[in-house]
């Protein structure tokens, strides 16, 4: 992994990029505003030109993938950024309220790759293929149904006929999911609940398997979206290609405490290794917070887990390509940037502002890895 900082005049972009002779290069991005005095409009147009530059200069033949916009008033903010975006982002888009905690209005995080082919299929999903795999990638699904356990089903159940469409299940093929819950400490148990009570009529349980996702704090523009859904799934994939992760010295089995989902899943495919860490926070392997009102034992607890995920797939932090982080208390801020820079001073991060689904969690973070792997 390669890791480097681009100033522009507009803004600030930090890069991983990871390169395979011959074989697809993969590009981890942040851009981050630099002015916060500026407006949202300014910010937006800063954001957008520091990417627009970085994609002409440095990484040129790259093509997005996905793309995720973090805003600090998305009722006010996204409607102007997808009718800016709207020619220019050929590429699954999600936008979330979760302000980052610089003081800026806006970040974004995006994932690109270089020798694939796109297209947006009929049935709004986003293709991304390389050889015999197929990226299936959706971003900012949203209804807006009476609570959060009926929007959590409708999400799940759209998405798995999607897949089925393409000759895919969410069993077989589903990677990643991230879940924004608005309220998150209100509207996280029907999430939760619908989520459970859907898996099983898609063989995942606890006997089988689950998908590495985040259920996070977020908000998206429209008031009445109580969630929303993002995910990852891959067309081709054999098995014994996929890996679940579990550190069970460290954590333990989420069905444990009622929820389902992967601590973490690693992907072979012929090149490389790619390792999907799941929100983690300060937790025990009995299911326990860690150190509870202390945000530092608590982000070094935390490190400690990714860390044994990590090495499970055989990899560690040098082959971490981005770093999302997020906080409950923004007064924790100053605190947790300043033990992230200390030790990850090159891995492209954004810290935001979202509550994890248990209160006494302050910070929890989520990374995505890559390693390069023989044939």
């Amino acid at each position: 992994m390669k890791y480097t900082s681009y100033s522009y005049p507009s803004g600030r972009a930090e890069v991983a990029a990871f390169v395979v002779t011959g074989r697809v290069t993969e590009y981890h991005v942040m851009i981050h505003a630099t002015d916060p005095k500026q407006t949202y409009r300014e910010q937006m147009n800063a954001v957008l030109d520091a990417y627009a530059a970085l994609l002409k200069k440095e990484l040129s033949g790259a093509v997005a993938v996905f793309e995720r916009y973090f805003l600090s008033d998305a009722a006010n903010q996204a409607e102007l950024l997808l009718a800016a975006t709207a020619e220019s982002s050929d590429c699954a888009l999600s936008v979330v309220e979760q302000p980052p905690l610089d003081g800026t209005k806006i970040a974004l995080w995006a994932y690109l790759q270089t020798d694939v082919q796109t297209r947006v299929l009929p049935n709004g999903l986003y293709e991304v293929k390389h050889g015999a795999y197929r990226q299936l990638w959706m971003g900012g699904s949203f209804n807006r149904a009476a609570n959060s356990e009926y929007q959590m089903r409708l999400l799940l159940n759209d998405y798995a006929m999607q897949l089925m469409e393409e000759g895919c299940t969410l069993a077989d093929n589903c990677l990643r999911t991230w879940i924004f819950v608005q309220n998150v400490d209100c509207n996280y148990a029907g999430v939760v609940k619908a989520r459970n009570e859907m898996f099983v009529t898609q063989n995942l349980t606890e006997h089988t398997h689950y998908i590495a996702s985040t259920g996070i704090g977020g908000r998206h523009a429209d008031p009445k979206a109580l969630v929303m859904l993002d995910a990852f799934a891959v067309a081709g994939l054999k098995p014994g290609q996929i890996k679940y992760l579990y550190a069970r010295t460290h954590l333990n089995p989420t069905y444990e405490y009622g929820v389902s989902f992967e601590r973490g899943t690693a992907v072979d495919y012929d090149d490389r290794r790619q390792v999907l860490i799941s929100g983690t926070a300060s937790i025990n392997n009995r299911g326990e917070v860690m150190y509870a009102g202390d945000v530092r034992r608590q982000t070094e607890r935390m490190w400690e887990n990714v860390e044994a995920l990590l090495k499970e797939a055989d990899c560690g932090f040098g082959d971490v390509g981005h770093i999302i982080v997020y906080l409950r208390d923004m007064a924790d801020y100053t605190v947790v940037k300043e033990m992230f820079d200390e030790r990850f001073p090159d891995i492209p991060k954004v810290i935001t502002l979202a509550p994890v689904c248990r209160p006494g969690w302050l910070v929890e973070m989520e990374c995505m890895a890559v390693k390069k792997i023989s044939d």
